[in-house]
């Protein structure tokens, strides 16, 4: 109960900082570096869900983020779609790939099931670069605006209550799931599969489920950017990005749901600081990496609370 209230008083914490943040940001470039760590952060929850918490490995969530995007584009561009019933036809379609490729995929184990879902990621990848009819191939496309009962969303300060809204949205949902009969299912098919048939968990259909739901979740995050951004390229659907939701997931802490927020918010930002190093950047961001890995293999956020239990612990 204990543990309980810390996640929910974690979960004020972050409601209280998102509303604080805009009046103490000092511009526009700020504003919108918090929307896309906002974006980034729902994104890496979802997938946390995944694989911190369930043990599936997925480096192709980019091909589900980037799919939504698309959808978005595309349906409202060459269709004259709203963008709310393409952002959710973009949902149930990125839904229902994932549910149709989850089993077979998540037979696999280990390194066989990253190299699976890599492979699911690029071959979107390529459908989007290569159907430029629709996407507008390698050079992207356009986004329309993002308009709801008549009402247009423009201007950082509106896009950034949406992205706060659903970052805490996210937020509070993983942290009910967690703490649910489903959440524990989860984990311990995180500790033994085996051990948790043997327990009458239906491992496979929870995994399937997971798997889905991060999708779905990549899926709107994915909308949401495209319309917000208002021009897409393939990139996001690309390898790196996957790798770059990982990294955000592993850095912040595995099985962490506010660790997921932190990863996201470090490696949104650390790009933005590094461009000063002038072709050095990503050596400087590889160190960073092998630095938290090497001192901090639970990722941030476990570890330092690990610490701070010790030190209490210690003190008594």
């Amino acid at each position: 109960m204990k543990f309980l209230h810390m996640r929910h008083r974690g979960l004020l914490l972050l409601a209280l900082v998102l509303a604080v943040l805009p009046l103490v940001l000092p511009n526009a470039f700020y504003v919108d570096v918090a929307i896309r760590i906002a974006l980034n952060a729902i994104v890496v929850i979802a997938l946390n869900l995944l694989m911190g918490y369930t043990g599936q490995i997925s480096i192709g969530h980019a091909g589900f983020y980037g799919l939504g995007a698309y959808a978005s584009a595309a349906l409202t561009t060459h269709f004259n779609w709203p963008p709310l019933a393409a952002l959710a036809a973009g949902a149930a379609a990125t839904g229902l790939l994932a549910w149709l490729m989850a089993r077979p995929i998540l037979k696999l184990k280990g390194h066989t099931l990253a190299m699976a879902t890599l492979g699911l990621g690029i071959i979107i990848s390529i459908v989007i670069n290569n159907e430029s009819q629709w996407t507008g191939g390698p050079d992207g496309m356009s986004v329309p605006a993002f308009t709801l009962a008549g009402m247009t969303i423009a201007g950082e300060t509106s896009w950034y209550v949406v992205a706060a809204v659903l970052l805490l949205l996210m937020t509070w949902l993983a942290l009910n799931l967690i703490d649910s009969p489903v959440g524990r299912a989860l984990q311990a098919i995180h500790g033994s599969e085996i051990a948790a048939r043997v327990a009458g968990v239906d491992t496979t259909k929870f995994k399937v489920r997971v798997f889905v739901l991060s999708a779905v979740v990549a899926s709107i995050a994915g909308s949401i950017s495209a319309h917000y951004i208002g021009f897409i390229t393939p990139g996001m659907a690309g390898f790196f990005h996957s790798i770059e939701l990982v990294t955000m997931v592993v850095v912040g802490g595995m099985a962490s749901v506010f660790g997921s927020i932190i990863g996201a918010a470090l490696l949104t930002i650390l790009p933005q600081l590094l461009q000063t190093f002038e072709g050095w950047e990503v050596v400087v961001f590889g160190v960073i990496l092998m630095a938290t890995m090497i001192f901090m293999p639970k990722g941030l956020v476990p570890s330092i609370a690990q610490r701070l239990r010790s030190r209490r612990k210690g003190n008594n």
